[in-house]
């Protein structure tokens, strides 16, 4: 599919790049071509409008010696004088039939193809005078240009070619990530739930076999239910993670008072870290408001504590801090004291289904929590990043702060 569309994207690059060379190189020879052909006609116009003396026939021709020459005609079209020194009129047959084609045309000016001239007639009932060109320097100019321009044409086809194809490959590579994410995502939720669906299956088939008694067939049916729940959260936390990818198109930000939507979200993880022996300190800084959405951002603070509580050692303490970084940035902070994080694991921590300790897929922690939370982050502009230091792990997340009473 990645070959098709790169093929596909070079094709369309290079058919538009042929359009604009053809084009381009066309107009080229097509301007050319019009101005050598005036520059002719002006001359041989200025010519005829200054018509030799009929003595001197001989005279401009021999001073200028122009690819010129004029033929005047007495009224009823015989030859009267030829002069222009760049040509040999000695040839009275050669000249009756310049004048005999040139005459019978009923246009004044044309093209002799057989003898390579351009004529202009002036049909004056005293003098008509006829004006003949030659252009083969034209025409070899013109051919020479072509040649050029057919050149430049194919080096330039070739750089572009070059050119499509080296951005093909940077064009899509978002896609190429894209498709690879994709399908590690579908490999990684088959594995998750290849378990539970084991286990499910399992336990059901043990319960259709009769040697086993009520206490064991309990115990059968705890295990279903056990699996199922995981199941039921491993696909609630893949839909938000759908949900948080398309957010960008359904979502309308407006400003959101960041203070208090962390307040709010701290105070149902109170008792749960009480439950839990943990302890848990909150230091938010007030006012700072921001542009987005608010339960995006809810779901961002709640997906830290409870990455928090889920890692935190017995008795150790959680910290919840936001606070202005800087003349228009703020950051938010989650601290809890835990198993350090190795440090090759930092930067993989918020790939999808990643997670440092595997085992820890039964307390409920399938990898999508924090890749949730770095979607949404980068949907309102900012970062996220995690640390680990002296037996404290952090997760940080910084966005731009909005003014008071803006609107976009």
């Amino acid at each position: 599919m990645l070959k098709k569309l790169r093929l596909k994207f070079v094709l369309i690059n290079m058919a538009i790049v042929t359009i604009l060379l053809s084009v381009i190189l066309g107009l080229v020879l097509y301007f050319t071509r019009a101005d050598l052909e005036s520059e002719s006609i002006r001359m041989m116009q200025s010519i005829a409008a200054q018509p030799f003396q009929l003595g001197a026939p001989d005279q401009r021709g021999e001073e200028v010696r122009l690819p010129f020459f004029t033929l005047q005609l007495s009224p009823r079209g015989e030859l009267m004088a030829a002069g222009g020194g760049y040509y040999d009129l000695s040839d009275d047959e050669f000249l009756d039939d310049l004048i005999r084609q040139a005459t019978s045309s009923p246009k004044k000016l044309g093209v002799l193809e057989e003898y390579g001239l351009r004529y202009y007639r002036t049909d004056s009932l005293v003098s008509p005078c006829l004006v003949f060109a030659d252009i083969s320097s034209e025409r070899a100019t013109l051919e020479g240009l072509f040649r050029t321009c057919l050149l430049i044409g194919l080096a330039g086809f070739g750089a572009f070619l070059w050119v499509s194809v080296m951005l093909s490959k940077w064009a899509v590579r978002p896609v190429e990530r894209a498709w690879q994410q994709q399908r590690q995502f579908v490999a990684a939720a088959s594995h998750e739930l290849k378990t539970p669906l084991t286990v499910i299956n399992t336990n059901a088939q043990l319960l259709k076999e009769p040697d086993y008694g009520p206490e064991q067939k309990e115990r059968f049916l705890s295990s279903i239910q056990t699996m199922s729940g995981q199941m039921g959260a491993l696909i609630r936390q893949m839909l938000e993670l759908a949900r948080a990818d398309s957010v960008e198109q359904t979502a309308v930000f407006a400003q959101v008072d960041l203070s208090r939507v962390v307040e709010q979200a701290v105070l149902p993880f109170e008792p749960v870290f009480f439950e839990a022996g943990l302890g848990l300190e909150t230091h938010v800084d007030k006012g700072i408001t921001v542009r987005g959405g608010a339960e995006q951002l809810r779901q961002v603070v709640d997906i830290l504590l409870d990455n928090a509580r889920k890692y935190a050692r017995p008795g150790g303490m959680t910290w919840v801090t936001l606070e202005r970084a800087g003349r228009n940035r703020c950051r938010l902070a989650v601290a809890d004291q835990g198993e350090p994080i190795p440090a090759e694991a930092l930067g993989h921590l918020f790939e999808r289904f990643y997670r440092a300790d595997p085992a820890r897929s039964r307390t409920g922690s399938f990898g999508l929590g924090l890749s949730i939370a770095q979607t949404i982050v980068a949907q309102h502009g900012g970062k996220i990043w995690a640390g680990s230091q002296g037996g404290v792990n952090r997760f940080l997340v910084e966005l731009r702060t909005a003014k008071a009473g803006s609107e976009t």
